[in-house]
């Protein structure tokens, strides 16, 4: 089979490349495969002393997971199948995270759902004035995964749950001001930005960390616009330090009829969305705030999203109506919030997958 990556390792340098433009590098099951054995070599090679991750193509640095290959194995059966590809999914983005070679992410373009678990959790992570980052899983029945519940959770205020729920998509200042990003650098200075990467690697400075890594960076940086998030944090902490979702939505309703356009915009996207899922969602960010690592959030996500690929319809059905069929008209099961049991996110939060995650 062709790799879907190129890796090289010269000049002391790992470089990473996802290489599936046409597919917006989503992330194949045989894909991320290719990376854990990548990664694992580069981690016990003393030659490799930085590692840059990046993607192929002009339009983004990963679009996600393959939710075409998910939705197949779920529609025809075989939840085993996707329950192996999320132990494996979950096992890179652990190895990213705790990776002793710093790990740089160029953000570039389209970074959302699986390719944000890459990024979000690597030493440092860029932005562009092209990037375009999200955790859009609500809008195919689902919730977010990949470590994204733990990046979302330790968002300011009640943003977390504003950027979960409502699958927004955030722009490179966003993803800064919401803690997902470290640096904005414009894209013409990239080239510039490996390059210096290439320089410090080679000149063996000792130790190579993450604070000598981002000093380096910070050279092609420049202050990021304004992030729109910062207009709307005093409506998202009123409104989204609700207790359920149909409160956040009443609340929206509230600031709506008292003239905010953008609020009454906010509750009519989250009526589009599952109530199933915006309902676990809610809880899962939630509860993130409690856990002590990324390896808890992951177990609980996987926890998460093996109860949604076992016993959920909405799943196969929002994939079916955003990616496989397009027409935008999920049908949900249940269909309202009101008709969504109380105890559905305490079912979720409490699943026991078939296989563990870790072992």
């Amino acid at each position: 089979m062709t790799s879907q990556i190129i890796a090289r390792a010269d000049d002391a340098v790992g470089h990473l490349t996802l290489d599936r433009p046409r597919a917006l590098n989503a992330l194949s099951y045989e894909m991320l495969g290719e990376i854990a054995d990548v990664l694992a070599a580069w981690r016990d090679d003393p030659t490799v002393r930085v590692v840059l991750l990046d993607g192929a193509g002009d339009r983004g640095f990963c679009a996600g997971g393959d939710v075409r290959e998910l939705h197949a194995g779920v529609s025809e059966g075989r939840p085993q199948d996707a329950r192996r590809y999320f132990r494996r999914e979950y096992a890179v983005d652990a190895a990213i995270a705790e990776s002793p070679v710093p790990v740089v992410a160029i953000m570039d373009g389209i970074t959302m759902g699986g390719g944000l678990g890459l990024s979000g959790h690597a030493t440092v992570r860029v932005v562009t004035e092209r990037s375009r980052v999200a955790m859009p899983e609500t809008r195919i029945g689902f919730t977010p995964d990949v470590g994204g519940s733990w990046l979302l959770a330790r968002a300011p205020g009640r943003l977390g749950e504003h950027l979960a729920l409502g699958a927004v998509t955030m722009d490179g200042s966003d993803a800064i001001h919401a803690g997902l990003a470290d640096h904005f650098v414009p894209s013409e200075r990239l080239g510039l930005l490996r390059d210096d990467l290439v320089a410090l690697a080679v000149a063996g400075v000792d130790p190579l960390d993450a604070g000598t890594v981002h000093r380096v960076v910070r050279l092609h940086a420049v202050d990021p616009p304004a992030s729109g998030l910062v207009a709307r944090r005093s409506r998202v902490d009123r409104c989204y330090g609700a207790g359920t979702v149909a409160e956040i939505v009443e609340r929206l309703r509230t600031e709506e009829s008292d003239g905010d356009v953008d609020a009454g915009a906010e509750a009519d996207a989250l009526a589009t969305l599952s109530p199933t899922a915006t309902t676990v969602t809610l809880a899962a960010v939630r509860s993130a705030r409690r856990l002590p690592d990324l390896r808890a959030a992951l177990a609980q996500e996987y926890g998460l999203v093996s109860w949604f690929v076992d016993t959920q319809p909405d799943l196969v059905e929002g994939i079916r109506a955003q990616v496989v069929d397009k027409d935008r008209d999920p049908a949900w099961q249940p269909a309202t919030l009101a008709d969504v049991d109380e105890s559905v996110a305490d079912e979720a939060l409490a699943y026991e997958p078939a296989e563990p995650l870790w072992g």
